[in-house]
């Protein structure tokens, strides 16, 4: 099986201010690092690119570029974008290490037919709007979807949204978002409770568990 004609764009300049243990890229799980563990599930793409913290020196021995990455996740992801060759992309959280193989093809699929795409979840827990300290206004919570990456986007669509954004001073948590934006839509795909990202300390333990038993 040849190589993906795809850019895989992995924003890791983040400094996991929340976790308190350094860069994300670099924590290790299940005896690799996070960055590791993300590359892996991308080793049939043709093309990964990789935003590092300024000043780290890039791994060995991995098949990726790396780039200095900027002040934030949107920051990266642009200078990424400068550097990808292909005409689709994909951009990935490496905080969400256990990515399946099938996982990634419904995005490419629903990115090839539709030019934008992302998986999502439904939400399994009740949610409210809280009053002070009290419990306050259920949110109903069949009409919410939790977001995930792998994101696919046409190339130069991506690259148009984040110009737009630039130009209109707008900043977001993720790249669909600044794609909705333009007016242009977005798909949603079935995506995977395994991709779950680590962002807190209790995430790591999680994380230990899955990699015992992880197969793409």
């Amino acid at each position: 099986m040849g190589l993906v004609e795809v850019s895989v764009l992995i924003p890791a300049a983040g400094e996991g201010q929340r976790l308190g243990l350094g860069p994300k890229a670099f924590l290790k799980v299940g005896g690799k690092t996070l960055l590791e563990w993300t590359l892996s599930a991308f080793q049939e793409a043709a093309e990964v690119l990789v935003a590092l913290p300024p000043g780290v020196e890039p791994p060995r021995g991995l098949r990726a570029v790396f780039l200095e990455g900027g002040p934030t996740r949107q920051a990266s992801v642009a200078r990424l974008l400068k550097a990808a060759s292909l005409p689709l992309v994909l951009v990935h959280d490496v905080a969400r290490p256990f990515v399946s193989r099938a996982l990634v093809e419904r995005v490419l699929s629903a990115t090839r037919a539709q030019g934008a795409a992302v998986p999502v979840l439904p939400l399994p827990d009740t949610l409210i709007r809280p009053e002070g300290e009290a419990y306050g206004e259920v949110v109903p919570r069949e009409a919410l979807r939790q977001v995930q990456t792998p994101q696919g986007f046409f190339t130069a669509l991506l690259r148009e949204a984040h110009a737009y954004a630039e130009k209109r001073a707008l900043s977001a948590t993720d790249d669909a978002q600044l794609v909705r934006a333009l007016g242009y839509p977005v798909a949603l795909v079935e995506g995977e409770r395994a991709a779950f990202k680590i962002t807190y300390p209790e995430d790591l333990l999680l994380a230990e568990a899955l990699a015992r038993v992880w197969s793409a």
